[in-house]
């Protein structure tokens, strides 16, 4: 079967511009509670804190905050994108179209992480105004961030799928994602910590992702880069092979 681009791109588009119908919940206001952090934590707090590893306090937070921004919306957006369909029954226009799996993720997954990579330059211009940074290795950032929302557009996708109301849409990100994101070494250095919580500290998925991205500003991080591209490509594989599955199977597509 041929790749249907003209059905990727309707995808994608459709759902590109409900963020823009939606502007002021998807786009802005994520950078006003992103533009707090900085206020409080970057200009208030910032200027009373010591440099960390050789960073000002309010340029070692960007790192974590924009990772804050980009895993929260990147999934709930990918998950509202796919079970919109499902809760209103529109899925089956679309499993019934000639559209393939590609093609579907293709505008899902790639519309969500579209949408959070618009936000992320969005939130380090904001983040410009508040304070001084520069970026180490901006090449390896802009890759790591398109990885990482590719990721989490993945797992976001899964979530929508699995979600049967809309409670289950918002547990995971508001119970699990935001209170491992602020535990995985956003706003300190996973150094700074007592023994043992540095070691268990470890044991929190995020500080990788959150501690890659900071390597790619600044060339130091609480872990090695490459193991945090491991972590993260690794987890991009398992989100493909579960994604393989459900339309493999039908799982709570066709059911």
């Amino acid at each position: 079967m041929n790749f249907n681009f003209r059905g990727a791109w309707s995808i994608f588009k459709r759902e590109v511009m409900r963020a823009f119908r939606t502007a002021f919940q998807s786009i802005l206001a994520p950078v006003l509670t992103t533009s707090l952090y900085f206020i409080v934590f970057g200009s208030a707090i910032g200027s009373r804190m010591e440099p960390i590893d050789g960073v000002a306090y309010g340029a070692f937070i960007i790192p974590g905050l924009l990772m804050l921004t980009l895993l929260g919306e990147t999934t709930s957006n990918a998950s509202f994108g796919i079970y919109m369909p499902r809760f209103t029954g529109t899925i089956y226009e679309l499993l019934s179209a000639p559209v393939g799996v590609a093609e579907t993720l293709i505008g899902f997954v790639g519309a969500a992480a579209a949408k959070s990579l618009i936000l992320a330059s969005i939130i380090l211009i904001t983040a410009n105004l508040f304070v001084d940074y520069t970026i180490a290795h901006p090449v390896l950032a802009i890759i790591f961030i398109m990885l990482v929302a590719a990721s989490f557009s993945l797992f976001g996708f899964i979530l929508g799928v699995w979600a049967d109301n809309f409670e289950k849409l918002g547990i995971i990100p508001l119970l699990f994602l935001t209170p491992l994101t602020f535990l995985g070494g956003t706003f300190y250095s996973i150094d700074m910590l007592p023994a043992p919580w540095d070691k268990l500290a470890l044991a929190n998925p995020i500080v990788y992702l959150v501690s890659g991205l900071r390597w790619t500003f600044y060339g130091s991080g609480d872990v090695n880069f490459g193991l945090s591209l491991s972590i993260t490509l690794g987890f991009l594989a398992v989100c493909t092979a579960i994604i393989a599955y459900i339309f493999k199977t039908g799982w709570r597509l066709r059911d």
